[in-house]
């Protein structure tokens, strides 16, 4: 991308554009549409780089900064290579300007921008608008009081996520046998190492979850547990995770998290996606794939918010006799692409005069105890907690919120847990027809009748 400023250009990686851009609109070097007075080389591939590309841009330049997360700097080594062997003298900032690790936050690139432009042309310093800075706020008195007020909310699942039960599952399990080593691996359900779950020992790379646990191939009174997404299994895991397991007899558990797709990277299709696809070849069961290399012992559950089902399955895999790998194939739908695909559907058929029903989920206040197991087993983000209204309850009672989608995890992890039965249903009844007001009207007259009834039987207090 060009600019008008020549002197000084940025490399970067593609994954940081909107953050390099947002920091140059912060600066005064950008606007909100992209044109940038700052050139800009974006690398949407980083490998393999491609030399002439690379020369061409840095030719002209005094300075050019490599923004580049993670370590070593391997684009920022190379390109001082490529720029010395065709006599290009620009000098080479990264590392330095920007710390050696860390995510690159804007506040991180604002800093790091800056102190290179310092280095590299500190005349345009004057030119550029003071950035704000939400540091000094953050430190202050006021906010920092907020802390042990307002509870952290660590990065996890989205609301009705088919993989939170899984780990609800998990956690029950654990509490009758004991922890076991749990080997995690790149994808969605790697935000189970996060609370309220606080499960996985290790993680090694996309699909590798089998792979690191394959190393304890030792005799253990516990079994490993190793977690794998139906994207990291098609990507290496079939061969690395479970045909070696196959192969070495490794006697631990797979967890096969088959959600339909490729769901931590935007929803694409994989081998075993459900959907018709006219350019790729799919529904190809991923059972049929881990019996293919030699798999045994494999079970497969269509239904993961069956919390009690979860369980028991895992609690089999861990204690049976059978030696050899244990694999069970935990599938239903990624919720964000199921509710991308349902709820257009759903209101076009509102819009058309349909009958169509909605489930929703809600605590009974009067029977909420205010434990909150329910929302440490689950931590869906459409549970809260709420004042109970009741001067005899000091604790706030379970709430759910309108981002509900009607997955039913809570009630099933109360019902697993054996908690409590505050969990109930309701099904909201659009464009009804005249039997559904007729029952309606039938159960609002015996429930009021049964509410006055109850009230005349309650003490007073004047």
């Amino acid at each position: 991308m060009p600019g008008d400023i020549p002197e000084i250009g940025i490399v970067l990686q593609g994954g940081m554009y909107n953050g390099v851009m947002r920091a140059l609109k912060l600066l005064g070097l950008a606007d909100v549409w992209g044109a940038t007075r700052v050139p800009l080389h974006v690398l949407n591939v980083t490998y393999p780089l491609v030399d002439a590309d690379l020369v061409a841009f840095c030719a002209t330049k005094k300075a050019v900064l490599v923004v580049e997360e993670g370590q070593p700097e391997f684009i920022e080594q190379a390109l001082n290579t490529i720029l010395r062997r065709a006599d290009v003298q620009a000098r080479i900032h990264g590392k330095g300007a920007l710390p050696m690790a860390g995510e690159y936050t804007a506040t991180v690139l604002i800093d790091g921008i800056r102190a290179f432009i310092a280095a590299a042309m500190p005349a345009l310093l004057d030119e550029m608008t003071p950035p704000p800075d939400a540091r000094p706020l953050l430190a202050s008195e006021t906010v920092q009081a907020l802390a042990p007020v307002v509870p952290p909310r660590p990065p996890s699942f989205c609301t009705g996520c088919p993989e939170r039960p899984i780990f609800s599952a998990m956690t029950l399990v654990q509490k009758e046998l004991g922890p076991h080593h749990i080997a995690a691996d790149i994808g969605c359900h790697l935000f189970s190492i996060n609370p309220p779950f606080n499960l996985g020992t290790t993680t090694m790379g996309y699909g590798l979850g089998a792979s690191s646990a394959a190393a304890f191939q030792v005799k253990a009174k516990k079994r490993s547990i190793s977690v794998m997404g139906d994207g990291g299994f098609w990507h290496n895991g079939l061969l690395n995770g479970v045909g070696n397991a196959v192969f070495n007899k490794h006697d631990g558990v797979v967890v096969l998290v088959d959600n339909h797709y490729s769901a931590a990277t935007g929803g694409q299709d994989i081998l075993s996606s459900r959907a018709d696809n006219a350019t790729r070849s799919t529904q190809h069961p991923i059972e049929d794939a881990v019996k293919g290399v030699g798999a045994k012992w494999v079970r497969r559950i269509d239904r993961t918010y069956d919390v009690a089902k979860m369980r028991d399955t895992l609690h089999e895999a861990l204690t049976t006799e059978e030696a050899g790998p244990k694999i069970i194939i935990a599938s239903s739908e990624c919720m964000l692409n199921r509710q991308r695909r349902e709820k257009p559907l759903f209101n076009a058929a509102v819009k058309r005069g349909e009958r169509m029903v909605k489930p929703r989920f809600g605590v009974d206040e009067d029977i909420c105890t205010g434990d909150h197991a329910c929302i440490r087993l689950s931590g869906c983000p459409s549970l809260s907690v709420k004042d109970s209204g009741d001067p005899l309850k000091e604790d706030p009672v379970a709430a759910i919120d309108n981002s509900c989608v009607g997955c039913g995890n809570c009630g099933e992890v109360s019902e697993a847990a054996v908690l409590c039965p505050s969990f109930y249903r309701a099904d909201i009844v659009h464009n009804p027809s005249g039997w559904d007001r007729f029952v309606s009207g039938i159960r609002t007259a015996v429930i009021g009748w049964l509410q006055r009834r109850r009230d005349t039987n309650r003490l007073a207090l004047a």
